[in-house]
């Protein structure tokens, strides 16, 4: 089975030595969690934070980049602008020449929201930002400049396996996993969240090795760093997929099952199954014997409570008994029993090997440079895949210390139910939890396949919903922080977000020399929450994309895009700029130089 393949490659291969290595990397950092004893005794308390001061919120820019950062959010903010900037771009460009249009780009778009063309020169900026207390997450935003049809062609080629090619396109996977050609083009719809398209294994290795010189510019750039990686660089993305459908699949029954036994609506991780009727219920579908079923659920695997949850559930899928033989649901549409997992080609093994393979290199090299690895979040039929693949990294790697954070989209409506249900199985299984969350960058694609192929909305139904939910499972978190060494990531440019997270950092007793919160924000937006925060002593980063100008256009396009859909908080960061640039003005100090 190759779900027992997946899981044998991920947990092989890991020394003592590779252990070691990971608590060696982050010996260094700040302890976390319980213990902190004497040291709390003396440690100054936690800094309080004005995001009003715009004094001190820019203390950092010099007046030209102020003027800059106000003429870019304001052009991002122009309906009109925004519908025609591609063939704006274009004409521009035609009219300028590639040498003069690079340097107008410097000048106000690329200027304002990528640090530079190589690692070499963004180092300044890196440089700058730390001496004012503001880490980075390094992207190369480089993207193919591929038309609608090509990336389409490209995406239905790789999500689609031999088997379904042979036999016409049929698929016994469920809707959502599945290619749907009106959606191939993944860029449609996203507004941030740079998107790979498969090409080759050769094509992979090169994200590998991109992702590898991020990983060790990162480690330089500081001794907490973080580096941001998306999966779908790293293989086919038929095998996240089908994987997705696995797992989703596996699930499902679960709930299923309680529902049979009146547990219905219940949160994921307080909802147990009686081993004795679920056993019944297996035997009546004819599944298994009724002596294999015993072997199944044994007081060796699941205890001698008599029930199981879905954390015991979901490790049935990878255990060492005989069930993963007879890994069949029933599909509720025709009432047969269908087998779980589909079968590879021997191709199709050798590419979901190659892609574990790239994931344990790049966790080791973040491993031995002390670098924190973040795996993106993306759609969410790639996402179950993405989640417990992170997952098995988190277990091998999150020994000592969070090293591997797994992204939550708190748009999602069981966005509660997966934090929760990885939270205690860290607690269970003694590992430390590492999370970022954001709201989510895949909205309006996920909404319009959802409708077009006919499944289930995915998304919470308003923007209120989802602030709702992002702090619900933000709250969770921060209480766990208390008990546990563990570590979250608040990726948002909220103001009111940040300041409730700061609320519950002084109530939960969390400060930030203990180093478990940290913040992020995009370059080039949010320096009213990112700087007074670093200048305060929090752990907070900017997400810093680079890359050739030409090649970055498609990333600036989305960028111009992003700043539409948050007029809120770019008008609120409009009106501090202006604020601080006529400060400036009144008092003489237009040529301010940062020091």
């Amino acid at each position: 089975m190759y779900l027992k393949r997946i899981l044998y490659v991920l947990r092989s291969g890991v020394s003592r030595r590779a252990t070691q290595s990971t608590a060696q990397a982050t010996s260094e950092l700040p302890a976390a969690g319980p213990g902190r004893g004497a040291a709390e005794a003396v440690r100054s308390p936690v800094p309080a934070v004005d995001f009003g001061n715009t004094q001190e919120a820019y203390r950092s820019r010099y007046s030209w980049e102020l003027a800059r950062s106000l003429l870019v959010l304001r052009l991002c903010a122009s309906p009109a602008l925004l519908a025609r900037h591609e063939q704006l771009l274009h004409l521009t460009r035609r009219l300028l020449g590639q040498r003069l249009f690079d340097r107008l780009m410097k000048m106000t778009f690329y200027g304002q929201f990528v640090a530079g063309e190589d690692q070499e020169s963004i180092r300044p900026l890196i440089q700058h930002n730390r001496a004012f207390g503001v880490g980075s997450i390094l992207d190369y935003s480089v993207e193919e400049d591929l038309t609608p049809e090509e990336a389409e062609r490209k995406e239905m080629e790789s999500c689609t396996s031999a088997v379904e090619r042979d036999s016409c396109g049929t698929s016994k996977r469920e809707k959502q996993f599945q290619a749907h050609r009106a959606f191939g083009d993944r860029r449609d719809g996203v507004v941030s969240a740079r998107t790979y398209f498969y090409a080759s294994e050769a094509k992979c290795d090169s994200h590998m090795e991109t992702f590898l010189r991020c990983i060790e510019a990162s480690g330089g750039a500081s001794e907490d760093g973080f580096s941001a990686i998306k999966l779908s660089a790293l293989g086919r993305p038929q095998f996240l997929l089908q994987f997705s459908d696995v797992l989703a699949k596996w699930r499902r029954f679960f709930h299923q099952m309680a529902a049979e036994q009146g547990k219905a609506g219940l949160a994921a991780v307080d909802t147990k199954l009686e081993v004795a009727a679920l056993q019944e219920s297996v035997v009546k579908m004819g599944i298994a014997s009724r002596t294999e079923i015993e072997n199944w659920f044994t007081a060796e695997t699941l205890g001698v409570s008599g029930t199981l949850d879905l954390l015991d559930w979901d490790s049935l899928i990878d255990s060492k008994t005989e069930l993963s033989k007879h890994l069949v649901v029933p599909n509720m549409q025709t009432g047969q029993l269908e087998p779980l997992l589909s079968r590879f080609t021997k191709e199709e093994e050798l590419q979901m090997t190659r892609m574990l393979q790239r994931m344990d290199v790049l966790a080791k090299k973040a491993s031995e440079a002390g670098v924190r690895l973040m795996v993106d979040a993306e759609q969410t039929y790639f996402q179950p895949a993405i989640s417990r693949l992170t997952l098995e990294m988190q277990r091998r790697f999150n020994v000592e210390k969070p090293l591997i954070f797994n992204t939550y989209q708190c748009y999602l409506k069981e966005a509660y139910d997966n934090v929760t249900l990885d939270v205690e199985l860290a607690r269970r299984e003694g590992w430390c939890f590492g999370a970022k969350l954001v709201r989510g960058a895949y909205m309006a694609q996920e909404r319009a396949r959802a409708l077009e192929i006919g499944y289930e909305d995915p998304i919470n139904p308003t923007y209120e919903a989802t602030n709702t939910m992002y702090h619900r499972c933000l709250n969770y978190v921060l209480e766990e922080l208390k008990h546990a060494r563990a570590a979250v990531m608040v990726a948002s440019h909220n103001e009111d977000t940040v300041r409730f997270t700061l609320r519950r950092m002084e109530e939960l007793g969390l400060h930030p020399a203990d180093r478990q919160v940290y913040f992020g924000q995009l370059l080039g937006m949010c320096d009213q929450i990112s700087f007074p925060l670093g200048q305060a002593g929090f752990p907070v980063y900017k997400y810093v994309p680079y890359g050739p100008v030409m090649e970055v256009l498609p990333y600036l396009s989305r960028r111009a895009l992003e700043n539409s859909g948050v007029m809120k908080g770019a008008q609120r960061e409009r009106q501090l700029l202006w604020q601080e640039l006529k400060r400036r003005l009144r008092t003489g100090s237009l040529c301010h130089r940062p020091a």
